[in-house]
């Protein structure tokens, strides 16, 4: 899973620090942002990897003196968060240290071609990433002709989209358009009021990049109960045999993440820090992190002893059907309670690590 988390700041010292938009306070805010990464399965879930997002105007030269008090490596470049979350997915890919199966991301990620391209190189690995409902996309990949032009004297060619075929449609438009017959309910979890349900689509559609036709994804669609429903989109690389039901489990699994996000900073302090400089920074979030892999461990051998199927102790956390009543649809357990495993419905976000 990868999401990004921000951290108020009200001085300008601190390394990476600006007004930027802050995830969690909502809005634009001067703090610092952090790219993370989190790994999920049966057993708990962690925060595992984080990269400091630093805005673009830190590397200029105004900004030398700054870098220069705040340690920031000379080799350390601009990227974007995106270009982040593909460092570190190709770290842990190579490391081959955590192995998995799925692999989910908000729109920001979900928009970015560098992103998409290093998901669909790990060979394997289905993802399910949310997309803006602007992204254009075409039910049937569209036909395409070439044109030939001369350019100072020189005759070149370009391929184009045949005039006959329509013009991409975005995904809100499509999902707006689709019959009810398309549309699935299904049940994601239990609520305080009852069950808690949504209405899913899917397509398999040709994206557009810059008007030409681009990769074959499916996309995912999910809507709200009642005469005026709010709409997700999502796009995922998974073979055309896929169920449904794997794609309604994976638009609930980043819930993970977030209560990683807030039981490190309501328990342990992840955004209590007065560290100014680059190498601080990563000390403290790698304290943190540290820290909340090894309550996971502590609560998992202290949890409940009696034995589940496969004979192992702690069905508290590892057990049958706690995690899908959070994982889907709404924020998990209380701030502390260090919240279940995540658990699908016949298959399990990540393999067991050795």
């Amino acid at each position: 899973m990868f999401d990004e988390s921000g951290f108020v700041k009200k001085g300008q010292e601190s390394v990476g620090v600006a007004r930027q938009y802050c995830g969690t306070i909502g809005k634009v805010e001067n703090s610092q942002v952090g790219v993370f990464a989190a790994y999920a399965s049966r057993h708990g879930y962690a925060l595992v990897d984080t990269r400091l997002f630093m805005p673009e105007q830190w590397f200029s030269e105004d900004y030398k003196d700054r870098r220069d008090k705040c340690n920031v490596p000379t080799d350390v470049t601009f990227h974007t968060k995106p270009q982040l979350a593909v460092e570190m997915l190709q770290a842990i890919r190579s490391q081959g240290r955590l192995p998995f199966k799925y692999l989910v991301a908000d729109c920001l990620y979900g928009n970015s071609p560098d992103f998409l391209d290093a998901v669909d190189s790990c060979l394997g690995v289905t993802s399910l990433v949310s997309i803006p409902a602007e992204t254009r996309c075409w039910l049937q990949r569209p036909l395409m002709t070439e044109k030939t032009y001369t350019y100072r004297g020189e005759v070149r060619s370009k391929r184009l989209v045949a005039a006959e075929t329509q013009a991409p449609v975005t995904v809100e438009t499509l999902a707006q358009s689709l019959a009810s017959s398309c549309w699935y309910r299904r049940t994601v979890s239990e609520g305080t009021k009852g069950p808690i349900a949504y209405a899913f689509a899917r397509k398999r559609v040709t994206l557009s990049k810059e008007g030409l036709p681009d990769r074959n994804v499916w996309l995912v669609l999910k809507r709200t109960l009642g005469a005026e429903p709010t709409y997700w989109y999502y796009l995922s690389n998974a073979p055309e045999s896929t169920p449904l039901r794997l794609f309604v489990w994976l638009s609930g699994v980043r819930w993970a993440i977030e209560q990683g996000f807030e039981e490190t900073k309501t328990e342990l302090g992840m955004a209590h820090y007065e560290g100014r400089k680059y190498p601080g920074w990563y000390h403290h979030m790698l304290t943190t992190m540290l820290a909340h892999f090894f309550l996971w461990h502590l609560k998992i051998r202290l949890g409940k002893k009696s034995p589940r199927a496969d004979g192992v102790p702690g069905t508290d956390l590892a057990g049958s059907a706690l995690a899908l009543a959070h994982v889907h649809g709404r924020r998990g357990p209380r701030a502390g309670s260090m919240g279940p495993a995540v658990q699908s419905p016949g298959v399990f976000v990540a393999q067991k690590a050795s």
